[in-house]
């Protein structure tokens, strides 16, 4: 590995820092992603249920914000549960847009990193030529070492930025549908929320 990044020269580093960002995003998506953690199951069912035992308490209402992004758009519908049914919806839109960011959250990054990577092998690439023109001198004709020295930068660098950028792309991408995806469930359990609580309330 070592000879590699020897014959890759200075600009595969920038590749590397970029794949170490790339794989850490990655990683901690991941982890933050999980469906269990953003949308746990029954949770609806659950806040319907203690809602119409218990009412709305400040106290389960931070509770309940704590708990997921799922929770604290609940919670923000809760808070406004004795207003109209427009005035709920508007505040849980509110709190839905801060939570929909959070989610995408480092996804910019990665998006960037996807597109910058292919960008810093073509720099290594130019760099490798540069070398191979440098290496031709009108005197003692071509230097075989310098050469050889000047290909493998262009190549290692060039194929350094596509591997890094291939899966950063492709985690980009996955992670930009599963937030969407995240988002139109959230949406649809909150405003089933909301129909429930004022279905009990005009009853």
């Amino acid at each position: 590995m070592l000879d590699i990044i020897e014959a890759a020269g200075w600009p595969i580093w920038l590749i590397i820092f970029s794949s170490i960002a790339t794989v850490t995003i990655v990683i901690e998506r991941l982890l933050s992603l999980r469906k269990k953690l953003v949308l746990p199951h029954g949770l609806l069912a659950q806040v319907v249920q203690d809602y119409r035992a218990n009412g709305v308490s400040g106290e389960s209402l931070q509770k309940l914000a704590n708990s997921s992004p799922l929770g604290r758009v609940f919670a923000a519908g809760l808070k406004n549960v004795k207003s109209s049914r427009e005035v709920m919806k508007e505040s849980i839109e509110e709190v839905g847009s801060a939570v929909a960011h959070d989610l995408n959250r480092y996804l910019n990054t990665l998006g960037t990193l996807a597109s910058i990577t292919p960008l810093l092998g073509l720099l290594g690439t130019v760099i490798g030529m540069i070398e191979i023109f440098g290496a031709q001198t009108p005197a003692s004709g071509t230097n075989p070492a310098q050469l050889a020295h000047g290909i493998s930068v262009a190549l290692y660098n060039t194929a350094g930025g596509i591997i890094v950028a291939a899966p950063a792309l492709l985690f980009y991408r996955y992670f930009r549908g599963k937030v969407d995806g995240f988002i139109v469930e959230m949406e649809q359990q909150a405003v089933k929320l909301v129909e429930v609580v004022h279905g009990d309330r005009h009853h």
